[in-house]
């Protein structure tokens, strides 16, 4: 009696997490069809807050592609900690080549806590001259029409965060591919469900977009500096105020590096881990998106060969749907288009790295050890010496 229980309830929680690739695809058809029309008359200025530390792939392209913006006033403010810092000829070539836009390099940032990109973004916010402030990862690219899109909402003085989704440019390496197609065929999915099911309280670090009184409202960014997640908790305090959270349908680029397996999986079990200690309860329901394990598991525990064949049909077909959907057709990633073939694999990767991310609390972050502790990163160095 016991085996018939665990058998129904496996084949249910597998029918479940089909469900979750219908909800997926439901929810991109909505939010992709639903584009609104950018206002002409709604153009405030703007300051674009870059931290930076070392050189990421393609870095140049990156940061001159928030030049090339279709806006008519606004700034771009680059940080480094270190005079020493290899990007910044980098950077001094985008302001060179830039001559008509107003771009400032701000060398060095006193240290406010554990996480170096907050202290830069401090410091940044500090010297910006305009109230509304895009903020986004060094990797990230754009086009022309970005600082459009995503200023737009801000009309509605409801709205107190913006944030976009993205997709991945990378190298012929088949590690960077697959992170890539795990962002627009698994991750963007899931931010469109969360935003079908009552709408997104988190913003994500390609675009972290707010204004100084939000800011003050949440203790500035300085109340962020020990955080694991600043992208998550800013969008979080921000919704918790009452205010919405903007999920745009312009999606960005984040150029991944040249990477090994190995670097890979370590990369994206601290993206796992991360999660896990900023919203606990959310990434353990990551469970239920899981449909390849699920799947299997039904396809052993069915009572018959056909109702086997069904599941694992259904999670071809139903995630190659919703993978099409939500990476080709919505956010138009080229990549997946090419590799669907690929999604199995991501999705096998992707599971291992959740069961991972449960069995460590150590991450390595730009080249520093931390380890977590009620959200916030303790310096490993720290930890020993209190040990």
């Amino acid at each position: 009696m016991l085996q018939s229980a665990v058998r129904w309830l496996v084949m249910g929680l597998a029918l479940g997490s089909l469900g979750y690739y219908l909800l997926a695809m439901l929810s991109a058809l909505r939010f992709f069809r639903t584009r609104p029309t950018l206002p002409a008359d709604f153009t405030p200025p703007v300051s674009i807050l870059k931290p930076v530390k070392g050189l990421d792939r393609e870095a140049y392209e990156n940061y001159a592609s928030f030049c090339h913006q279709d806006y008519p006033e606004f700034e771009i403010l680059f940080s480094v900690r270190q005079e020493s810092d290899p990007v910044i000829p980098i950077l001094e070539k985008v302001m060179r080549d830039f001559p008509d836009r107003r771009i400032r390099l701000l060398v060095g940032a006193v240290p406010l806590g554990p996480n170096n990109k907050v202290t830069q973004l401090v410091r940044l916010v500090r010297e910006a001259r305009y109230d509304i402030l895009v903020m986004s990862d060094s990797d990230s690219r754009v086009g022309p029409g970005y600082v459009r899109a995503v200023v737009a909402p801000f009309r509605d003085p409801k709205v107190g965060a913006v944030t976009c989704l993205y997709r991945g440019l990378t190298d012929e390496s088949l590690p960077s591919q697959m992170e890539s197609l795990g962002i627009t065929s698994d991750f963007d999915a899931g931010v469109l469900a969360a935003w079908a099911l009552g709408g997104v309280d988190f913003t994500l670090g390609t675009t972290m977009a707010t204004t100084r009184r939000q800011l003050a409202e949440i203790g500035g960014l300085e109340a962020l500096v020990d955080h694991c997640t600043e992208d998550y908790e800013l969008g979080h305090r921000i919704a918790a105020l009452g205010y919405r959270v903007e999920l745009t349908p312009y999606p960005v680029y984040t150029v991944f590096p040249t990477q090994t397996l190995r670097e890979c999986f370590a990369h994206q079990v601290r993206w796992a881990l991360t999660f896990r200690h900023a919203a606990p309860w959310k990434h353990f329901g990551l469970l239920f998106t899981h449909g390849q394990p699920w799947a299997l598991a039904a396809a052993v525990a069915a009572p018959s060969g056909w109702i086997s064949a069904a599941y694992l049909t259904g999670y071809v077909v139903l995630r190659g749907a919703m993978a099409w959907t939500v990476g080709v057709w919505g956010v138009g990633d080229p990549l997946l288009r090419r590799k669907m073939w690929l999604v199995p694999l991501c999705d096998a990767f992707a599971f291992v790295v959740w069961v991972t991310s449960f069995f460590s609390r150590r991450i390595i972050w730009r080249g520093s050890e931390y380890y977590i502790r009620d959200k916030r990163l303790v310096p490993a160095e720290s930890r020993r010496a209190r040990g």
